[in-house]
Order: structure tokens, then sequence, then C-alpha cells
């Protein structure tokens, strides 16, 4: 195979993929209702959030913006003041890949990052042991005051928060009079490899807040912020506005989410790019040269590869990243990736590694 011939899908990222049929019929048909009220009065906007509220069994406040950055970032603003830290883990989105938005839009909430040589902080994931030692750490007027734990579930290295951590976590910000964000931007395929039920990793298990992402699982455009303490939302919809990010037509960011939430196209699209990560996790496991960093548990798979063996793969056309210390790489699944996708990538790369042994 070269370049030119080189499969339309890639591994690079589930942001790649295009919008999932059952999301795209709901963007049509809120483009076939006539006129609509803006500003999210829209009929389409208040049967999707209907729908959230069911979903998560629970009467929560829900807003839609544009995208990730700007959940994670506004979230944390309406729970944090100036003087306030956000402890995070290393590796979260908020610290490494959102351009100080958190810091921006709290009008200067420090990210306080708890590094840890443990296990678990290996994978990605806090700790409760980290979270107290950051809030024990001074109590003087000179350190920024601790006041939000944010999780990402999935993390950012594709492991998944068991019930069991995420209660940990929320128990220990419970005592320490903290708030739990929790970054969604990959919760569906958590919520498909944990076979829970949503509210069992929120609400139930002592999240505020979530950034639930729907656009990696299909949607075209448009994330929800959900608040599960409903106080914590006071004049959310203002600094919405104020950001930017309150959508004139909000029907076109809220009915794709009709789509998504109906008859668990959700789930089901997070249960299939979860499922080609095994696949493909169990075609070059056992390759010569290649080393996966863990097993998958979401819809990524982490792996080392020869320079010489990334170089060939990039030569035929081949899409991932390389971000992880050591010629690590992330092969990302999405909700339309095929199993001949995953196929001709793992044969590919076994040619690779052959050449470069």
């Amino acid at each position: 195979m070269t370049a030119s011939t080189a499969p339309r899908q890639q591994f690079a990222s589930d942001n790649l993929a295009g919008i999932c049929p059952e999301a795209l019929q709901c963007l049509l048909e809120a483009n076939a209702s006539g006129h609509q009220p803006a500003y999210g009065d829209d009929l389409w906007t208040q049967k999707s959030t209907d729908m959230l509220r069911e979903l998560f069994q629970t009467d929560c406040d829900v807003y839609y913006v544009f995208n990730g950055t700007a959940a994670n970032s506004l979230a944390l603003a309406s729970l944090c003041q100036s003087y306030h830290s956000v402890i995070c883990s290393p590796v979260a989105h908020i610290e490494t890949d959102e351009c100080g938005g958190p810091e921006f839009f709290s009008n200067g909430s420090k990210l306080l990052v708890a590094e840890s040589e443990s296990s678990a902080a290996r994978l990605g994931k806090l700790t409760p042991d980290a979270v107290e030692y950051l809030v024990t750490k001074r109590h003087d007027i000179h350190y920024p005051k601790p006041k939000v734990v944010s999780i990402t579930q999935a993390t950012e290295l594709g492991t998944v928060y068991t019930v069991e951590e995420v209660r940990a976590i929320a128990a220990i910000a419970k005592r320490r009079h903290l708030k739990l964000h929790m970054d969604g931007a990959r919760f569906a395929n958590a919520v498909a490899t944990l076979e829970v039920h949503p509210s069992e990793i929120t609400w139930r298990a002592g999240v505020d807040v979530l950034c639930f992402g729907g656009t990696k699982n299909g949607l075209p455009v448009g994330e929800a912020v959900v608040f599960f303490d409903r106080d914590l939302s006071a004049d959310f919809a203002w600094r919405v506005k104020q950001a930017g990010q309150l959508a004139s037509k909000m029907r076109f960011i809220s009915a794709p989410w009709v789509g998504m939430l109906e008859h668990d196209t959700w789930l089901r699209n997070a249960r299939h790019a979860n499922a080609m990560a095994h696949r493909l996790y169990q075609a070059i496991n056992a390759m010569p040269g290649v080393h996966v960093l863990h097993p998958p548990q979401a819809n990524a798979v982490f792996v080392q590869l020869p320079a010489s063996s990334i170089a060939r793969m990039h030569a035929l056309g081949w899409s991932f990243y390389e971000f992880i210390a050591g010629g690590g790489c992330r092969l990302m699944c999405a909700w339309d990736t095929q199993p001949e996708t995953v196929d001709a990538f793992a044969a590919d790369l076994a040619a690779a590694c052959a050449q470069a042994a």
C-alpha cells in the first residue's frame, strides 16, 4: 500500500470521524422544522435536556457549549474564585491542551498538578492520597486555596476510573470541602467499559459537574455541561453568553443529541469504538518490536514502536499521534472505525516492524 491508497479512516483521533447517522437525521429534522425560538427556547433543546435528565435519573441542569475546552473552562470557572485552585492529573486535558482556558475564564484560578509515583498515576489517574497531599500541603494565605478536584473519564491515557475509585476521590473531596468536576470527553466509552448506569459513576458517586462529550462519539459539534448540584449553576447561563458560547440557533447543537440519546445510540457507538480498540490490541500486542503500554480500557491503544516503524507507517499514509516520552504512540478508534481498517493497519505495522528488526 502507498500513501495515495491509504484508507480514509485513521487512528490519530476520534475527532476525525464524521456525524453518526442518527445524529445527522435529527439535525436534518431540526432544519426542516421551520422557524424555531432562538437561544435554546426551541423544542429540540427542551427535548434533549429532558432526555439527559432521564438518562441520569435526576433533575440536573444542562447547558450546551460548542466544544470541550469551553465546557471544562466554564464549568471550573463556575466552581472557583480567582484565588482558588483546581487539583488535576499531570496529563489532564485542562493542564496540557486547553491553552490556559480554565485559568482565563476563572480569572486566574491555578491548576495544581498532583504528582505521584503510584501505579494509578502512571495510568493517568488521580488518587485520594495525591489530592489529600495537595490540600494539606499548605494552609497559608500565600497558597491558592484548593476548591475543586477534576478527573477525566476516560483518562488521557485511555484508562477508566472504577465506581469505587470515583467514590474514593469524591469522599476526600467532600471531607476537604472541595467540589468534584468530571471531564467526560469520552464519558460514553467509560460507561461502555464499566457496564454501569451513567448515574453510578457521576452524581451517585459524588460528582458535582460533568462535561459530557458528544463530539468524539458521533456528534457534529456541542458538549453538554451537566450540573448535578443545581446550586452550582447559578448564573451559568450568563457565563456561557459572556464567553461567546451561547448558540443563537441552539437547535442545531441540541437536536443531534436527541439522535444520540434515543435508543442508546451514544452507548452503542462507544461500545463499537472500544471493541475496535480491543481488536487492534489483540492484533498488534504480540508483534516483535511492539510494546503496548497497557491493555485498552476504552477506545485507545497506547504503544511504543521503533522509530523506523513509525516513519514507515507515516510514509504509508497512516495518521496517529506521538506524544508519550520514549516513542509512545496513541492509536484512537472511533464510532465508525471498521474492522477492515484495523486489520489493514495491523498488517502494515507487522511489515514495518519486520523491516525494522
